[in-house]
């Protein structure tokens, strides 16, 4: 036999592919035993196919090449050993199997990598949105704070402090009276945060006979930071007060919950 035609011919790259009959695998098998040449040969074959399969995806190469076997076996002609034209026919056959079984595999790939960098992405976008969200927060709050801070250095606004009371003797508030505009600023950072259902109420009061007039809600204590509450105040306030209210406010203070009350000064 001549062992160089042999490997030239094609078969062995059939069996190793599991092409071939079960006779065809036999005789195969009888020479690898007899040549040691033709037994290495196969070995080669196998690893290059291995290689080949993990080189075109990360995938178990296993699998590639069960699914190339299949593909062959599908098919119902008898493989001969001769002649040799149809030896080289289903060798290329093979390949063409082989190759589009690669391709396959490598759109896979391609397709799977694409949805991964999409979900990347979005939450990469998720992200920046948040940051955005967060950028605004502290923009917004910067501006607030500076606006503050311009209200209580105004040498025109009317500082008011607060005393704590018998409910809450602790307590302390500083209320920041701009008449131009009739805002008051409540300085509430000496309250407790009131129980749940509970809300603190401002209080307008003329002394003389004791009038309250509301003058709102100190609404999402617990949320606000810094504690400074911005309400309307067009009264001719001699004096305010804050007591502490079922939710949503009440028409008149309770004042067994007063907890803080202050005097303006060209009234005390």
């Amino acid at each position: 036999m001549d062992i160089q035609e042999y490997i030239e011919s094609g078969i062995l790259e059939l069996y190793v592919y599991g092409a071939l009959t079960s006779k065809e695998s036999k005789e195969v098998s009888t020479v690898l035993k007899q040549y040691p040449e033709v037994e290495k040969e196969v070995e080669q074959i196998e690893a290059a196919l291995q290689n080949l399969a993990t080189a075109a995806a990360p995938y178990n190469p296993e699998e590639i090449l069960a699914a190339i076997r299949a593909k062959l076996q599908s098919n119902n002609g008898v493989v001969k050993l001769n002649p040799a034209s149809q030896k080289r026919t289903r060798l290329l056959s093979f390949i063409s199997i082989a190759a589009s079984v690669i391709f396959l595999v490598g759109i896979f790939v391609l397709l799977n990598r694409t949805n991964t960098l999409r979900k990347e992405l979005q939450v990469v976008e998720i992200e920046n949105t948040k940051l955005e969200s967060k950028l605004q927060y502290s923009e917004d709050a910067l501006t607030e704070t500076k606006e503050i801070l311009a209200v209580i250095r105004d040498p025109q606004v009317t500082k008011v402090p607060l005393a704590g009371q018998q409910v809450a003797p602790e307590a302390y508030v500083n209320v920041f009276w701009d008449k131009e505009s009739n805002k008051a600023y409540i300085d509430a950072m000496g309250l407790p945060e009131p129980p749940e259902g509970f809300v603190y109420q401002v209080w307008s009061l003329k002394l003389d006979p004791l009038t309250p007039t509301s003058m709102g809600l100190l609404d999402d204590f617990v949320n606000n930071t810094n504690k400074v509450f911005a309400l309307e105040n067009p009264n001719d306030s001699q004096a305010f007060g804050i007591t502490l209210e079922p939710a949503g406010g009440s028409e008149t203070p309770t004042m067994e919950q007063l907890y803080t009350l202050g005097v303006v000064a060209n009234n005390a």
